[in-house]
């Protein structure tokens, strides 16, 4: 029996058990640290968080990227410089070292329900009972795939969380479908190892993100436009710092808000290593997709409706994620059933629980609830405050109504 178990080892889990263990809250967390952003994103890709907004967090933020990052003598800055995958990642992992050692690598194949709690089935066949359960999945088991392409050899078609190294493709025919920073990085990444690289996409313009004001903000730039660990303005300085008042806004509002704001659009240091370099066939509708002579033909109408085939030996779909919970396979179908969604998306409580007592979910599963803000590593910070404290004060409350086991009142008795 465990009082807490955290499913997940990424930004979000790391964090938050770095907050439980601080407060001497007893847990136990499994998973491959930082796997995401090891095994599902390109090598030599950048992030576009700025470094300001790319740290974990521990309650004392002893260790942010930037005390990482001059302790290792890397390069960094808070604004405008940035920060290279690898550098993240490495980051990540001294993060684990030093603030959760007790993690266990290891994989957890079934959740279920359990009259104690939650039962946590692992692949070397350990039980786990736990009282509390976080999945702190992130993103990795919600690549979207569109419908057009689902259906082909996985061989010949792959969405682009399944590459981390891309030099097998050095001299082959590669397309990539999309316009945001996943395809834009990818594409550009392609052309630097050798491939034959082109983008697809039904956006008619790539619009990148603006390069960064290298002069210093007026207080009058300041003010009109303030600066968050989400981009600049007035409204994601609401989602960046208030999360539990977007999640009083409406349900249609809060959605509709997470769906528009801060959609697939590749960062400004990107843009010198596309243009002129990889050609695009933009404003595009894939109407069709078939493999012939082991290539993908991909059938192609534009806004005017005139039709082009696109040939390749391989397609990757750099189309985003989409939370499905259904696409979680380790819940159990009869715990997947009592789970309330919108969307397929959970809905949750102010405390992140969902409606099973004592099983919440964060990050990007979050991000209906709580806004934008939990679909970046910026939004662990208050996932972690707030999840540990409600955490803390349940156990207690738990423990504080317990019954005595019967040996003891036996022993008290006597």
């Amino acid at each position: 029996m465990s009082d807490a178990v955290i499913v997940g080892a990424g930004p979000y889990g790391l964090s938050l058990a770095a907050h439980l263990r601080a407060r001497g809250v007893e847990f136990r967390i499994f998973g491959s640290p930082m796997h995401t952003w090891l095994t599902q994103m390109p090598r030599g890709m950048l992030l576009k968080s700025e470094g300001f907004a790319s740290s974990l967090y521990d309650p004392d933020s002893a260790l942010t990227l930037a005390d990482y990052c001059r302790q290792e003598e890397i390069p960094y800055a808070d604004r405008n410089r940035p920060v290279p995958l690898a550098v993240f990642a490495a980051y990540g992992l001294e993060f684990q070292r030093r603030f959760v050692p007790e993690l266990e690598n290891r994989q957890v194949v079934l959740v279920r329900r359990s009259p104690r709690g939650f039962e946590i089935h692992l692949a070397d066949g350990e039980l786990v009972i736990t009282r509390r359960l976080v999945m702190a999945v992130g993103i990795g088991q919600f690549g979207y795939l569109p419908p057009v392409l689902s259906g082909l050899p996985e061989e010949l078609v792959t969405h682009s969380s399944r590459h981390s190294v891309l030099d097998h493709f050095k001299g082959r025919e590669v397309t990539v479908v999309g316009a945001g920073a996943s395809a834009l990085d990818l594409a550009a990444l392609l052309h630097q190892v050798g491939a034959s690289v082109q983008v697809v996409a039904r956006k008619p313009v790539i619009r990148f993100h603006d390069p960064p004001e290298m002069a210093p903000r007026t207080w009058w730039q300041r003010l009109r436009s303030p600066l968050t660990g989400l981009g600049s303005g007035w409204k994601l300085f609401f989602y960046a710092n208030a999360p539990l008042l977007f999640w009083h806004l409406p349900e249609r509002t809060r959605l509709e808000a997470v769906r528009r704001t801060l959609g697939p659009a590749p960062g400004w240091f990107i843009k010198d290593q596309v243009v002129g370099k990889v050609p695009c066939q933009l404003g595009v509708h894939i109407i069709g997709a078939s493999v012939q002579s082991g290539k993908v033909n991909l059938y192609l109408r534009d806004n005017e409706g005139a039709q082009r085939v696109c040939t390749a030996e391989h397609v990757i779909a750099a189309t985003g994620y989409r939370v499905d919970l259904r696409r979680l396979t380790i819940l159990d179908p009869a715990l997947l059933a009592e789970i309330r969604c919108v969307e397929q998306s959970p809905v949750l409580s102010s405390n992140f629980e969902c409606s099973v007592a004592g099983l919440h979910f964060v990050g990007t599963a979050a991000a209906n609830s709580f806004g934008p803000l939990m679909r970046f590593a910026y939004g662990a910070g208050f996932t972690s405050r707030r999840l540990t404290g409600h955490l803390t004060s349940s156990l207690a409350h738990s423990l504080a109504h317990s019954e005595p086991v019967p040996e003891l009142q036996a022993v008290e008795r006597g």
